[in-house]
């Protein structure tokens, strides 16, 4: 058991993600809902989670589990009046979509500078608009099931987004900006280093 030690890398990105995960949770019971509407960290924590976990199972796995833990903290208090269930109406859309974010943080942010962190985030924001609302018209009486109704929904959809894009981006500004400048001061987090440990 003493031989054991930890990988520093690993525990630093699940500690960001986690309390990035908790100020989704929180900040909604001190501000506004209605103005921080999908002003989320949920794309940040995806990418981020894609760009620097190595292991494929964590990548997916932990930054999902904050999701949820974040999603149950918000349905029990700020939005307890909204969800008829257990999570909110079309959860599985919105899971699947961040699923797909982790996969974009993986496959584009394998070398983390500015521009591939903001292209990421358009990225993010495109598989979440187009996923999550065909979740609001999929099967809905308020929108005919045709293109044209996809498209309304779209275009209704596209306040929304931009406060999404608003937070991914400013989200993600922290996030990698914090853990890059750890990086150069602690090297112990570059991946090379931090494959020496488990």
């Amino acid at each position: 058991m003493s031989n054991i030690k930890f990988n520093p890398r690993t525990i630093t990105v699940l500690i960001f993600i986690l309390v990035t995960g908790l100020f989704r949770a929180l900040i909604p019971m001190v501000g506004d809902v209605n103005i921080l509407a999908n002003f989320s960290a949920v794309g940040a924590i995806a990418l981020f989670g894609g760009a620097y976990f190595n292991s494929n199972s964590k990548a997916f796995s932990l930054p999902l589990l904050t999701l949820f833990l974040s999603d149950l903290i918000l349905s029990l208090t700020v939005y307890k009046s909204f969800n008829s269930g257990f999570l909110y109406e079309g959860w599985y859309l919105i899971y699947a979509a961040f699923a797909l974010m982790v996969l974009v943080g993986k496959i584009i942010l394998r070398n983390v500078n500015i521009i591939n962190v903001i292209l990421a985030t358009f990225v993010t924001v495109f598989i979440h608009w187009i996923v999550t609302d065909f979740g609001v018209w999929y099967g809905s009486a308020m929108y005919p099931q045709t293109m044209a109704g996809f498209s309304t929904v779209l275009v209704n959809a596209i306040p929304f987004e931009v406060r999404f894009l608003d937070g991914t981006l400013g989200y993600s500004a922290i996030m990698f900006g914090l853990f890059e400048y750890l990086k150069v001061k602690y090297p112990v987090l570059n991946l090379k280093a931090s494959r020496l440990t488990v």
